[in-house]
C-alpha cells in the first residue's frame, strides 16, 4: 500500500518516504495536490505549469498510522435517503444528514469577514470623503449574518432551498 501516486510517472510514493512538491502555491492546493517521487518528475511538470520562478521542495510522507487516523477523521457523516411513498404525488427525494448537520450549532459557523474591505472603504471615501475605521468591518459582517439568517428562515418557510433577492428584502423589513 502506498501513501500517494507521483503526478508525473504514476509510481507509488510509499509511507515515510521522501517526495517533492512544487514551491508554487497553486500546485499545492488541496484539490489539485501535485506530488512527485523525484526532482526529475517535478521538473517534467514545469513546461506545462508556466511558472515564472519555482523550485522543488523536499518533504516526508506521513506514516501509515498518521494517514489512517487522518482518513478516519475526514470520513463524512453517514447520510440516508428519504423517499416519499405516496404514488399519487411525484417522488421527492431529500438527503438528510443522520448526525443533524442541518441544525448545527451557530458557534461552528465561520466568522470571517463577509465584505470586501477595500471596496467598502473606497465607497465610503467616494461617497462621503471619509475614512473607515477597522472596527466597522466586524459589525457590518455581523449585520450581514443577521440579514442572511432571516432570509434563510424566510426561504425555508416558503419551502425553497434557494435564498432569493425577495427573501433578503423581506428580511430587511423585519
Amino acid at each position: 500500500m502506498s501513501w500517494k501516486t507521483c503526478t508525473s510517472c504514476r509510481n507509488d510514493i510509499l509511507f515515510d518516504a521522501t517526495y517533492w512538491v512544487c514551491s508554487v502555491s497553486t500546485c499545492n492546493r488541496k484539490r489539485l495536490g501535485l506530488f512527485f517521487c523525484s526532482v526529475a518528475c517535478w521538473d517534467a511538470h514545469m513546461p506545462g505549469a508556466r511558472h515564472r520562478e519555482a523550485w522543488a521542495v523536499e518533504k516526508r510522507a506521513q506514516s501509515e498510522a498518521e494517514w489512517s487516523k487522518e482518513q478516519e477523521d475526514a470520513t463524512p457523516p453517514a447520510r440516508s435517503r428519504v423517499v416519499a411513498s405516496d404514488a399519487s404525488r411525484p417522488v421527492r427525494r431529500t438527503v438528510v444528514a443522520t448526525d443533524g448537520a442541518r441544525t448545527g450549532n451557530d458557534e461552528d459557523l465561520p466568522r470571517e469577514v463577509l465584505v470586501v474591505v477595500s471596496k467598502l472603504k473606497n465607497y465610503i471615501k467616494a461617497k462621503g470623503d471619509m475614512k473607515t475605521s477597522e472596527t466597522v468591518i466586524p459589525v457590518l459582517s455581523q449585520e450581514l449574518r443577521r440579514i442572511c439568517d432571516r432570509a434563510i428562515r424566510i426561504a425555508g418557510q416558503n419551502e425553497r432551498k434557494t435564498v432569493l433577492d425577495r427573501d433578503v428584502r423581506d428580511a430587511l423589513k423585519e
